[in-house]
């Protein structure tokens, strides 16, 4: 029986990074605000005739293939297809996957395969797909393929869609859905790939590292991102434009520690998004894509 699975990305309106177990102990009231938006991440799989597992990606055309789960590398091509396909056990199939998003994006793309990808083999080997079995399995495999502790939030779009308040808080994380019009998100905002993939798991676990120590600097911008996450949550439900600009206006602190190089691509944006024929007509752009804008997606 063939099965496949998609899951949507997500943009981070505000709050990231504050996500990640255990810097959100330390900062009360701590939440994330994200949207799941429509360029998603696709998993199929097809049963096979001789016995052997394959794993296949489209997007960085490459194969893997075994006699048996148990022979798949850990740590070789494809590792968080081989840690997924090892945990379920799986055999005598073909998973093929690919994201809409481009890699490094920021936009939680492999997250979310790693949700449609769980929710694929779960459905194939009479796992538990409950969302919460989902997303443990999802966030603790992640983990172990990029060996730097993982955030919660990029899970919860990816399996629930919409807009949503992650409350990060002692006694367990809980989603809030957002009362907030999806087609009036959209006219607010524009969804631009500036080229520059990132390593978002690497950097993270540095600034982890400094939060734990104690370092002060990395303290106070936490606080900063907390308080950003509540203004942006209170603008979105009164759907004020102005207090939207306001909860994003980056500090002296801010601006600061985002670099030259990085400030000198924000100042490129208006040029790279203006259309060809000079109008002023907005235009989203993601992974190179011209015309219609990523959209955000409703409650899945």
């Amino acid at each position: 029986m063939r099965i496949a699975s998609s899951a949507p990305t997500r943009i981070d309106l505000a709050g990231g990074t504050i996500d990640i177990w255990p810097i959100y102990l330390f900062h009360d009231g701590a939440a994330t605000i994200n949207a799941a938006i429509s360029l998603r991440a696709h998993a199929q799989l097809v049963p096979r005739s001789d016995g052997r597992v394959e794993l296949r990606s489209i997007d960085t055309d490459r194969t893997v293939s075994a006699a048996h789960w148990s022979a798949l590398d850990r740590g070789g091509d494809l590792s968080l297809l081989a840690l997924l396909a090892r945990h379920y056990g799986l055999e005598n199939s073909t998973l093929t996957t690919r994201g809409e998003s481009p890699a490094g994006a920021g936009i939680a793309g492999s997250s979310a395969l790693t949700i449609a990808v769980c929710a694929t083999l779960a459905r194939a080997t009479g796992a538990s797909t409950d969302a919460k079995d989902l997303l443990q399995v999802a966030m603790n495999v992640e983990c172990q393929a990029i060996r730097v502790p993982t955030g919660v939030q990029d899970y919860r779009p990816a399996l629930y869609g919409g807009i949503a308040a992650i409350e990060l808080r002692v006694e367990g994380i809980k989603r809030v859905g957002l009362d907030v019009d999806p087609t009036e998100l959209e006219h607010r905002i524009v969804l631009a790939y500036t080229g520059a993939p990132r390593d978002s798991g690497t950097n993270n676990w540095e600034i982890t590292k400094r939060h734990t120590d104690g370092d002060r600097h990395i303290f106070d911008c936490f606080e900063r991102i907390r308080d950003t996450a509540a203004a942006m949550r209170i603008a979105l439900q009164r759907g004020d434009d102005a207090d939207h600009r306001r909860a994003h206006r980056p500090g002296k602190g801010r601006r600061r520690h985002s670099g030259k190089g990085l400030r000198r691509r924000w100042r490129r944006l208006p040029v790279l998004l203006r259309p060809p024929d000079g109008t002023n007509r907005r235009r989203g752009s993601a992974g190179g894509r011209r015309g219609p804008h990523p959209r955000v997606s409703d409650r899945d």
